[in-house]
């Protein structure tokens, strides 16, 4: 079992709009660093989608995570249980299902813990998650997000 803490950030431009996402991985001395985009998407799924992959990323199960997000949609979606209660609902109305059922996927196989922070607080890691999300965001030939384009194929708005 490691102790890892994370930080998490999304961002979107335009919202929607070319997007990324940016995580800072830390355990002991291990660091790592991710960013990564997409040409049309939202600033919600990319900070949700910031948490997953950091919880993808933590190999093994059992580990003490705290996540650190300036995202309340993400740390009061699921601190304060709203997320549970709309999979009792089967999602109903809501957004992003397919990122929330991803999530749910990898939340329980660790002890994780949700912390919000300001965002551009000067809070150095939170400030770096910004900058990787933001540059991901303005790379070149962004990769569609799979399930923002077919709900907005659906919905005949793409």
């Amino acid at each position: 079992m490691a102790i890892i803490t994370v930080y998490t950030d999304g961002a979107a431009r335009g919202n929607p709009g070319p997007g990324g996402f940016g995580v800072v991985l830390m355990s002991g001395s291990h660091r790592k660093e991710i960013g990564e985009g997409f040409r049309n998407t939202t600033n919600n799924r990319m900070e949700l989608l910031a948490v997953i992959v950091a919880l993808e990323t933590a190999k093994g199960t059992g580990h003490k995570i705290t996540v650190y997000s300036d995202s309340k949609y993400v740390v009061d979606s699921v601190t304060k249980g709203w997320l549970f209660g709309w999979v009792k609902k089967g999602f109903k109305g809501k957004k992003n299902v397919d990122l929330w059922k991803r999530f749910l996927l990898i939340y329980p196989t660790n002890e994780v813990k949700f912390v919000w922070v300001k965002g551009h607080a000067n809070i150095p890691e939170n400030e770096r998650c910004d900058e990787l999300a933001v540059a991901a965001s303005k790379q070149e030939n962004l990769p569609p997000d799979i399930g923002y384009e077919k709900i907005i194929k659906s919905e005949g708005l793409f």
